[in-house]
Parts: C-alpha cells; structure tokens; sequence
C-alpha cells in the first residue's frame, strides 16, 4: 500500500517536477506513494510526445498569461486550474502481475480508480478509453478524469486529473481539437464532452487514499530529486516548448 505525500506549496513547473522526482525515487527503493495537487492559477499542460502548435491555442494563452508545461508522461493536453484535482500514484513493477505490462498496469489501476469514484457518483462511472473515466448521463458519456502512465525498470508512475470544479470554459479556450480522440468522444467539441463531477476535492481524496489503502504519510520528500528535475527540464523553456 502507498504512503501518502504532501507536496509543498509549489510552482507549475515543480508540480510537474515533482511527479518525475517522486517516480525516481521509488525506482531508486523509496516507498510507494500517492500525492494530489491541484493549480492555484490556470496553466496548460501538454504529454511528452505532443506538439504544442497541434495542440494548444498559443495566441489565447499569450493574451491570458497561461503558462503551457510539458509533463514526463504520454497522453493527451489538459487545462488546469482551481477545480481540477491531479494525483500522482507511483508503484514497483513486480515480474509477474498486473504492472508487468503497460496494458495490465493501466486496466488495474484504472478500475481500482473507477470503484474508488463509484462510491461517490454511482454505477453510471466507466474505464473508456483506454485510461479515461467517463460518467454517464442525460448527454451521453462525459469524460471527467484523463490520465497516463511512465515506467522505469522497478517503478511507474501513474497520474492524472479528476474535474471536480473546474471552469471548463478554459477547456475550450486555450486547447485546440486533439490529434487523437477516443472512439466514445464520437468527435464532440470540448464542453460536449467533458463535466465536472460537482464534488469537492476533499471528497474525492479520500476516497482515493481509501481504495489504495494510502494511510501512512512520507516523512520525508525527495527534494536534491525535484530541483535537479527542474533544473534539467521542467525550469527550460525549450524543455517545454521543442518541437
């Protein structure tokens, strides 16, 4: 069972600095961990592989003063901000189990998420995708949490968001139509697709820590790791910005 972490109060680019200190550590022997966050102001976040012309609105992001970040891990461009609840959950690879592989590691994690929300929104919470949570109503599937995954040799990392209270007009604002959709988004525009859950972050924590049985807190943060993580990427702007 992860510990649970308590990140200090951090910029974006630490935020994300932190997800990629936190998988070193566990790959180097530290305990398993679970931590959330969430943005104080707006700022965009694009995957590892992405192409923020493709996939950002930059002119809207200059005239709002938005950073736009690149995280460690795959997946899609999310939007952040007040409202939106991420976690980051890092886990050993055992040989045999369901993190031997990329495919196990996702189907798991992803259902032990997809029960930790059903308790609190119902039976209507669905895997779609392939690590997406979707809640079912009057409209449809709408996409409420996106996440992806990185590996090392011993250790994952797992992260993601969850909207909870989210203006999702920034959604629509500051993201262009993505390069790749999930068969279920059946090409709908942003705020046709996704919703917030109504819930307040609180809640959703701890349901969270609850699923993972996460109970026993980090006494201690990798802090040498996340300063030489912005160091070397996540504090460069061509970190962020190569094409």
């Amino acid at each position: 069972m992860p510990h649970l972490c308590q990140l200090p109060p951090s910029s974006p680019a630490e935020l994300l600095a932190w997800d990629d200190a936190l998988l070193e550590a566990t790959e180097a022997g530290w305990p398993e961990t679970l931590w959330f966050w969430e943005a104080a102001s707006p700022f965009v976040v694009i995957g590892y592989g992405q192409e923020i012309a493709r996939e950002v609105d930059e002119a809207a992001c200059v005239q709002r003063q938005v950073p736009i970040l690149r995280r460690c891990s795959g997946g899609g461009t999310v939007a952040q901000g007040p409202g939106c609840l991420n976690y980051g959950l890092t886990l050993k690879i055992e040989e045999t189990g369901p993190l031997s592989t990329i495919t196990g590691a996702n189907r798991w994690i992803m259902e032990r998420n997809r029960r930790a929300l059903a308790t609190l929104l119902g039976d209507g919470v669905h895997v779609r995708g392939h690590t997406d949570l979707a809640l079912v109503g009057p409209h449809g599937e709408r996409k409420f949490s996106g996440n992806a995954q990185r590996r090392k040799r011993q250790a994952l990392l797992f992260h993601g968001t969850i909207l909870c209270q989210f203006d999702l007009s920034l959604i629509a604002e500051l993201l262009r139509f993505p390069s790749a959709q999930p068969d279920y988004r059946e090409s709908r525009k942003h705020l046709d697709f996704v919703a917030n859950t109504g819930l307040a972050a609180s809640t959703v924590m701890k349901a969270l820590c609850e699923e993972w049985q996460a109970v026993e807190s980090l006494t201690h943060l990798p802090t040498t790791e996340m300063r030489q993580a912005l160091a070397d990427r996540y504090g460069r702007p061509e970190w962020h910005h190569r094409r």
